[in-house]
């Protein structure tokens, strides 16, 4: 039987590559808006692009923020990708001061402009485990230290606890968490979608977890 994964549409971002790249590596894809196509998830995906605030109003206005925290709470997988992932922080402060899920303690700041990087970051990046961390037992478990990633993003999570960090990336001298992880809920900053191989290595982890 196919992995089955369902996808949150809240109207935000293209999530055709996304869907595209699930289906590839043979999962079973489910568009829901409904509420209770979310709670009753096997597997689950908060895709995304554009801003916190916008997200968040997306959510509220079709009612899913409590079904994707139900669903959270049966100990089933979540992978928040991109704007995805920030969302699950507790807080942005991307045009303003925004709540967030709460589902990671923590907050979404901007990556500081600096003469030797732009903003926003776009393009490949290396991802490492941080500072005393391992990918084993994880969604990054296939893949070695310094595997390039695709990224876009002008803002990035700042997990409360470290031990919320799944991954880094060094942007200009700056810390960037490429993927972030409590228990059964993931969030990579980066595109697995759009990652090649890698990322599809990524993909295919999450669909047997």
């Amino acid at each position: 039987m196919s992995p089955r994964v369902t996808v949150i549409d809240y109207g935000i971002g293209n999530i055709h590559s996304v869907l595209k790249a699930l289906r590839h590596q043979g999962a079973e894809v489910t568009l829901a808006t409904a509420p209770d196509a979310i709670a009753g998830a096997d597997r689950l995906v908060l895709p995304g692009v554009g801003a916190f605030g916008d997200g968040m109003r997306a959510l509220t206005a079709r009612a899913q923020l409590d079904a994707i925290r139900e669903y959270v709470l049966l100990s089933r997988p979540l992978l928040g990708i991109c704007l995805g992932m920030q969302l699950l922080l507790a807080e942005s402060e991307e045009f303003g001061h925004h709540r967030g899920l709460g589902l990671i303690e923590g907050s979404v700041r901007a990556i500081e402009n600096r003469p030797t990087v732009k903003v926003p970051q776009i393009g490949w990046n290396r991802i490492v485990p941080p500072p005393g961390g391992s990918w084993d037992g994880t969604l990054l478990e296939p893949l070695p230290s310094g595997t390039m990633m695709y990224f876009v993003h002008s803002f990035t999570a700042a997990p409360t606890h470290e031990t919320d960090r799944l991954a880094d990336a060094d942007y200009g001298g700056q810390r960037i968490s490429a993927a972030v992880q409590r228990g059964n809920v993931i969030g990579c900053q980066f595109h697995p979608e759009k990652s090649g191989s890698a990322g599809l290595r990524v993909i295919d982890r999450f669909l047997t977890i």
